[in-house]
């Protein structure tokens, strides 16, 4: 049974058959806002685009920036903030990113993740990256157009979950985040989901769950590495 995470909560990475769990995926599932609007000849479904984006970075022992993965999509910006450019694979491929969702489903929930994030913790190996890469942080941001005001509460079906599997096929569900119906998220656009650490060699997972005001990315990345990478 998938584990509901709560703030500060450690997991220990295994498999249904209770072996170590090296090979997974981080998807997180959402919705577009639709609503009804009245007008003189009648009502009309609207359909407002949501974009959400999945990120994730590695830091060393001293917690400084190794590697990462972000949407490309904003490479434009980036490139003028003299901010590492977005890429979705990481230098020896330990993560993979499906790519950028810029709506959410419409019509509903169609049960599947709108942008995963695939992890292989043995393609993490101090043979082949740095040897003192110990840490992997996840965290979900809210990129809203021009005119668009909304949080996370007003995001229909939103929710993160890590499962064993691949993108394309779920075995089973470790653990979740159920974010629109969590009131710590009200009002809130940026998430610090967790980080995978290393302990005696092997990896877990401790659910930061962290609610924080950034407009950007960028600013989310300055603030695990100034607060949770040291």
């Amino acid at each position: 049974m998938a584990i509901n995470l709560t703030k500060g909560q450690k997991i220990d990475l295994r498999k249904s058959s209770g072996e170590q769990l090296t090979n997974f995926c981080v998807g997180v599932n959402w919705g577009a806002i639709e609503t009804i609007k009245k007008g003189f000849f009648g009502s009309k479904k609207v359909i407002e685009d949501v974009d959400l984006d999945l990120s994730c970075i590695m830091t060393d022992s001293n917690g400084e920036l190794y590697d990462w993965i972000y949407s490309p999509e904003y490479n434009a910006f980036l490139q003028q903030q003299n901010f590492p450019l977005g890429k979705l694979n990481s230098k020896e491929g330990a993560l993979k990113h499906s790519g950028d969702d810029r709506q959410g489903d419409v019509g509903g929930d169609d049960g599947l993740d709108n942008e995963i994030i695939s992890v292989d913790l043995n393609k993490v190996d101090p043979n082949k990256v740095d040897p003192n890469v110990d840490k992997i942080f996840f965290f979900l941001n809210i990129y809203l157009n021009k005119g668009q005001n909304f949080d996370f509460s007003d995001i229909p079906f939103a929710k993160i979950r890590m499962y064993e599997g691949t993108p394309s096929k779920v075995i089973n569900v470790n653990s979740s985040y159920d974010i629109v119906t969590d009131q710590t998220y009200k009002g809130k656009g940026a998430l610090i989901m967790g980080k995978l650490y290393k302990r005696n060699g092997d990896w877990k997972f401790d659910a930061i769950g962290e609610p924080t005001d950034d407009k950007m990315f960028l600013q989310t990345i300055s603030k695990i590495l100034d607060t949770h990478a040291k």
